[in-house]
C-alpha cells in the first residue's frame, strides 16, 4: 500500500482565506475525479455531536470513543489527552489520492501557503516545505510558483503534476 500524498494549506493568522480557498480546491480536484481526503486542525477544542443524540449521550456517560456508523458513511470520535499526531490521524483516512489538511503550519510536510496583503505579507512556511504561495500580493518573491487567490486550477495543475499523475 502506498502512502497517500499529504499537502498542508497555511497561513500566518486565523482569517487569510484558508477555509474558502481549500474548500474551492477540493471541489476543482473532485471536479477532476479525483478523491480528497480533508483534515482540519483546531486548537480551541470542538464538538461535532448534537447534544441529546445518541452518541453524545454516551460521551457524556464517560465512553473514550464513540462511532456512528450509516449505510453511506461512518464518523470516530476519540477523546485524547493531547492533540493527535498528523500522521496518525492521517493513516486513518483510506480510499482517497490526496490528503489536503488545513493548518499544521508546524508540521514538516509539503504546504500551500496563503498570504492576504490586509492580514500581513510575512511568509510563516520553511522553504524546503514550500510547495506553492496562493496571494494577492503583485510582487512576492519566493522561490515556488505563485498563484492568485482564486486560481484553484493552477494549484490543482500543481498538485496533479507534483503527487498524483499516475
Amino acid at each position: 500500500m502506498s502512502k497517500i500524498p499529504l499537502v498542508c494549506i497555511v497561513a500566518a493568522r486565523s482569517g487569510t482565506g484558508k477555509t474558502t480557498f481549500m474548500e474551492k480546491l477540493i471541489a476543482e480536484l473532485v471536479g477532476r475525479g479525483y478523491r480528497v481526503g480533508a483534515i482540519k486542525s483546531d486548537s480551541h477544542g470542538f464538538e461535532i455531536d448534537v447534544p441529546g443524540k445518541d452518541s453524545w449521550r454516551f460521551a457524556q456517560a464517560g465512553a473514550r470513543a464513540t462511532a456512528i456508523i450509516g449505510p453511506d458513511r461512518f464518523a470516530l470520535i476519540q477523546k485524547t489527552q493531547e492533540k493527535k499526531d498528523l500522521d496518525e490521524v492521517a493513516a486513518l483516512i483510506q480510499d482517497v489520492d490526496l490528503i489536503l489538511v488545513e493548518g499544521y503550519k508546524a508540521a514538516e510536510k509539503p504546504r500551500i501557503e496563503v498570504i492576504r496583503k490586509e492580514m500581513g505579507t510575512e511568509l510563516v512556511s520553511p522553504l524546503e516545505y514550500l510547495i506553492g504561495v496562493v496571494t494577492d500580493l503583485k510582487e512576492i518573491s519566493v522561490p515556488v510558483p505563485v498563484f492568485a487567490l482564486d486560481d484553484y486550477a493552477g494549484i490543482a495543475d500543481l498538485l496533479i503534476g507534483k503527487y498524483l499523475r499516475k
